[in-house]
């Protein structure tokens, strides 16, 4: 008797804990755009769109197990799956999870894939704490928990170089939207034609404050302009971005257009972006 009661006493608690989380995590209302599907396509080589119309999610594919770079909002994760398998890919050969930013557009699909896949979680070093209490800390969208806590596995420097599977990738520190905000490069061959693609996080201005009235986090003025003379002189053939409207995706691309990688080598486009995203940061630096 003294057992049942202990045992229902434990499963009590074990629900009651999960609803306080379920209560804790409250993730902000977002475009339709964010959630709608679009087609899963091959960009170049052995990387795949599997993400929503708005929010990029990209697969690396490779004999050794995959590699995915963002997850979208906690309601993605099916819509991951399903881009997968349709071509050609299960999300069960996850091998490493990764991440642009710990934003909850970006990541919170993520601790229901780690635990679904057994998947090892990757994140530059400054948005670990970020991404460990679910953006609580954030010093611009923080407060609250908008998505489940994910613990990083292994902890990324500016640089480093990331292997699985005979593919290699660099992650590369681009602080300012996060204080760990990362872009990405690949290198992968298709057929004898290689390319380098950049996987970029575009260094958006988040905060409505100038940045000197930002005390929890006194070095985001030099952290945007590193991140954007960084992202000025990188060189590559082709270029994606965090969200699809970032890089024109649907004006580059439109559903059952065939296999093209030439499409997206827009440096005018990039550089364009670039221009602008400097300009919100000159306000911000003047005090506006």
């Amino acid at each position: 008797m003294n057992f049942q009661k202990r045992l229902v006493t434990w499963i009590c608690l074990m629900f009651s804990a999960t609803a306080l989380m379920a209560q804790q995590v409250s993730e902000p209302k977002s475009p339709a755009e964010w959630s709608a599907p679009t087609e899963p396509f091959r960009i170049a080589g052995n990387l795949y769109y599997v993400g929503t119309h708005d929010l990029a999610c990209y697969l690396v594919a490779t004999p050794k197990g995959h590699m995915l770079i963002n997850t979208g909002l906690a309601d993605s994760k099916a819509l991951i799956a399903r881009s997968m398998k349709q071509l050609g890919f299960e999300m069960s050969d996850i091998k490493i999870l990764l991440t642009t930013q710990a934003h909850f557009d970006h990541v919170a699909a993520m601790a229901a894939i780690k635990k679904e896949t057994g998947a090892k979680m990757l994140v530059n070093q400054a948005d670990a704490a970020v991404l460990a209490d679910g953006g609580a800390s954030d010093y611009a969208l923080g407060g609250t928990v908008s998505y489940l806590p994910v613990n990083a596995d292994r902890l990324l420097r500016d640089r480093e170089i990331i292997t699985l599977g005979g593919t290699v990738l660099q992650m590369l520190h681009h602080p300012g939207h996060t204080k760990g905000s990362a872009s990405y490069l690949l290198k992968t061959k298709d057929g004898k034609q290689s390319y380098t693609i950049l996987i970029a996080n575009m260094p958006s201005v988040v905060t409505d404050k100038p940045f000197n009235a930002i005390p929890e986090y006194p070095e985001i003025a030099t952290d945007y302009q590193h991140t954007l003379h960084d992202m000025r002189a990188l060189r590559f053939d082709i270029w994606v971005a965090s969200h699809a409207s970032q890089f024109g995706l649907h004006e580059k691309r439109k559903p059952g257009d065939r296999y093209n990688p030439a499409r997206f080598a827009d440096r005018a486009g990039y550089d364009a972006a670039l221009k602008t995203l400097e300009a919100a940061v000159q306000k911000k630096l003047t005090g506006k």
